[in-house]
């Protein structure tokens, strides 16, 4: 075992040196031995950030690829042969993991009472992962998820879930990919505001809904903006209000259905969690003066934040999607075992 590990994890950087895992360019991903501050797992399952899941299998078919399962499965292997972690090079997004606990280095700083043998789920981004894929045994692609056969490393500094005994794993994977939404979702939502949700019926989507509604009560009111009119029925049984059927991208059409929904006011908080790129004039056309956008979508680009809402002359407050806030694996898992609905939705999406 090797000693004397940097607990961020840039003793697993080979290029360029001085910077942190996630940045990196390329990762040592040998298993063979494991620094005394890591653990490491047996990868069973792979749960991809929706935005890159998506992009991947969009430039996969712009190549000509028949065979979507076989081509994303040799993009994996490959991707982390070359550069030892599943961190997408067009998005900078990975996703997270889930996993047995094969080994604990003694100084690994344990955040959760975990032993050898153990299911966990990572709650680090797989963009900073290191890891080894051996096989791929399933895409699933309506699911954003790869079942694999390989292992990876957890940093000290990084953070896990034991997985739920009373939950299937593959459920809890999928709520916990997206714990951040709906904990951060908790913290902004305040009494009687009006909140639009940019992509109400996807999986954070769904989460953010019933957070904002359970937040707002009865004098606020939850919008939700989906692209499809099927979506309405989810959308309204998790929690929105009301449903604008619109493109995500279409920043005028938002902001007049915004406006006519709430008289005029327009949004105190927005939260957007679609998976497709220019997305933020919109989220930023529906907030009100002073309003609060809080991006989670991994599609968001901060220069087209920043300089749209600039352009625009829009006063708002903007939140970069941090995946990560105290208690979140709690309070997403809980979420979900008192809301029947929300658990329901869950159990049909991605139970196999």
């Amino acid at each position: 075992m090797k000693t004397g590990g940097c607990r961020y994890g840039t003793h697993r950087v080979i290029e360029p040196k001085g910077v942190l895992p996630q940045p990196a360019k390329v990762l040592d991903n040998d298993m063979s031995k494991i620094w005394d501050n890591e653990l490491l797992l047996d990868v069973i399952r792979l749960n991809v950030d929706s935005a890159s899941f998506h992009q991947i299998k969009n430039k996969l078919i712009g190549q000509g690829h028949k065979d979507l399962e076989k081509a994303f499965a040799e993009h994996a292997i490959e991707l982390c042969n070359r550069t030892g972690k599943h961190k997408n090079e067009d998005t900078g997004s990975g996703g997270m993991l889930i996993g047995t606990v094969a080994a604990i280095g003694p100084n690994f700083e344990m955040k959760d009472e975990i032993k050898v043998g153990d299911k966990v789920a990572s709650l680090v981004s797989l963009s900073l992962t290191p890891l080894k894929i051996n096989k791929v045994n399933r895409v699933l692609l309506d699911k954003d998820q790869v079942e694999i056969e390989g292992q990876a490393i957890i940093f000290s500094s990084g953070i896990y879930a034991k997985l739920p005994d009373d939950m299937d794993e593959n459920l809890a994977l999928s709520v916990l990919d997206v714990a951040g939404a709906p904990a951060q979702a908790e913290r902004l939502v305040k009494p009687g505001d009006n909140v639009v949700i940019l992509g109400a019926n996807g999986k954070s989507g769904v989460l953010c809904n019933a957070v904002a509604k359970e937040r707002a009560g009865v004098s606020g009111k939850v919008i939700g903006i989906v692209r499809n009119p099927n979506y309405i029925p989810n959308c309204k049984a998790t929690g929105c209000d009301e449903v604008i059927i619109a493109n995500a991208t279409d920043a005028i059409k938002i902001q007049k259905e915004v406006s006519r929904l709430t008289d005029g006011k327009m949004a105190d908080v927005v939260i957007n969690v679609v998976n497709i790129e220019d997305t933020e004039l919109p989220s930023i056309m529906a907030a009100r003066d002073r309003g609060l956008i809080y991006f989670f979508s991994m599609a968001t680009s901060f220069t087209k934040a920043a300089l749209g809402a600039e352009g625009i002359g829009a006063d708002v407050d903007m939140i970069l999607g941090n995946g990560y806030a105290h208690s979140h694996a709690m309070i997403s898992i809980d979420l979900l075992r008192r809301n029947p609905v929300l658990m329901k939705l869950f159990q049909e999406r991605y139970i196999d």
